[in-house]
């Protein structure tokens, strides 16, 4: 009987096996999509924004077009063409001032500068009594203003030779004999004049303007051909100093403003060459006179001054030099002397230009350095304008330390 009850199992459990596999199972159901934020609602935190990748979307032909606005004819721009280069306007010729009327500007300014030396020579000699404690007073005063011990004591002398002789001495006396004594000390018999007119054979004068650094050496030369232009006569300037390219531009503005050309060379040239450039131009210009400004230079420089002797030399073979002006700065004192004196023996100076006279109550120097040199004071500045030179004159100075 166990067999028996064992086989219907097994037929059973075969049954069971051959339905599953001939009936289909049933399909899973699918649960609904959740709602889309975005599309089925309002996006929240958390949601993301972004159709998902299967979303259907539009076509072309679903997307309508936007509406057709018609615009306005846009009028064609003017062509505008670049200004054309505007040359700059050529500088205004200058007139500068005559020389008479520059005469009484300095006189007046000097005046102001050197009335401590006047009136403290006025003072001492309108004393009642003149003993040696005085005189000694007015050596003092006089070496102060840097006229020197030699001129100084000379001075002294004739004035107490002339006080025991003339014996009463009211103060008007005492100023016109100190007057006298002084331009005589100057020495009034001196050629003060500048040679620039030109030669017979067509040649024009040579002047050449030396000096050390700092003297205002460019400056005069520009000052000096308005001078001369004041004067009708035909100026050209020669820039050789070489070494600052500064001044060879100054000295061209100071040219253009009173139409006077300038020739002038590369920065580091032979400053010979180009003062021989010059004197050449000069000639084929026929001018009156050539203005050569030199560089500046120490005294103790053997080297340089070596050069500004080979400048002189290369303008001699056209002819002699007719004026080696020496530029001296009036509030030197001293120390200007040591100057005069090298450059002197250098390039044989003709005639003395004292600047910046109206800076210093020293006005002695002027009698210092002609009895240093033997050689004249041709010219004097007595300020920063343009006209502030003018011929120097013995009378007209010793008044204006008397004013």
């Amino acid at each position: 009987m166990e067999w028996v009850v064992a086989a219907v199992v097994i037929a059973v459990l075969a049954l069971v096996a051959v339905v599953g596999l001939v009936v289909p199972r049933r399909r899973r159901e699918i649960p609904p999509a959740p709602p889309r934020p975005g599309v089925d609602y309002a996006p929240g935190v958390g949601d993301d924004v972004t159709l998902p990748r299967d979303t259907p979307t539009r076509t072309v032909e679903d997307v309508p077009l936007p509406p057709t606005v018609e615009l306005a004819p846009t009028p064609e721009a003017p062509v505008v063409l670049p200004p054309e280069p505007v040359a700059p306007p050529a500088p205004e010729i200058e007139r500068p001032a005559p020389v008479a009327g520059r005469l009484a500007r300095l006189r007046d300014r000097l005046s102001r500068s050197q009335t401590s030396l006047g009136r403290g020579l006025l003072a001492l000699l309108s004393r009642d009594t003149l003993d040696e404690e005085t005189w000694e007073e007015v050596e003092d005063t006089l070496l102060t203003a840097d006229v020197g011990v030699g001129p100084t004591q000379e001075l002294v002398e004739r004035l107490r030779t002339r006080v025991r002789v003339l014996g009463t001495r009211t103060a008007e006396d005492m100023r016109l004999m100190l007057r006298e004594e002084l331009v005589e000390l100057i020495g009034p018999g001196m050629d003060r004049s500048l040679k620039t007119a030109r030669h017979p054979d067509g040649r024009p004068a040579v002047v050449l303007v030396v000096g050390v650094n700092g003297t205002g050496k460019t400056t005069t030369v520009g000052k000096l051909a308005r001078v001369l232009v004041s004067e009708e006569r035909d100026v050209v300037l020669g820039a050789a100093d070489t070494f600052r390219a500064a001044a060879a531009d100054q000295l061209t503005t100071w040219g253009e403003r009173v139409g006077v050309p300038t020739v002038r060379g590369a920065e580091g040239a032979d400053p010979a060459s180009v003062a021989f450039d010059a004197l050449k131009q000069g000639t084929e210009l026929e001018a009156d006179v050539v203005l050569v400004d030199t560089a500046g230079r120490l005294q103790n420089k053997v080297g340089l001054m070596d050069e500004l002797g080979k400048v002189k030399r290369v303008l001699e073979r056209q002819g002699p030099v007719d004026e080696v002006l020496l530029v001296l700065d009036a509030t030197t004192g001293q120390n200007g002397l040591i100057q005069a004196r090298v450059f002197s023996e250098a390039v044989a100076v003709s005639g003395i230009v004292l600047t910046k006279l109206d800076g210093t109550a020293k006005g002695g120097i002027v009698v210092a350095v002609q009895r240093e040199l033997g050689v004249p004071v041709k010219l004097v500045g007595l300020g920063e304008g343009p006209d502030d030179l003018a011929p120097f004159e013995p009378e007209a100075f010793v008044d204006a330390l008397l004013a």
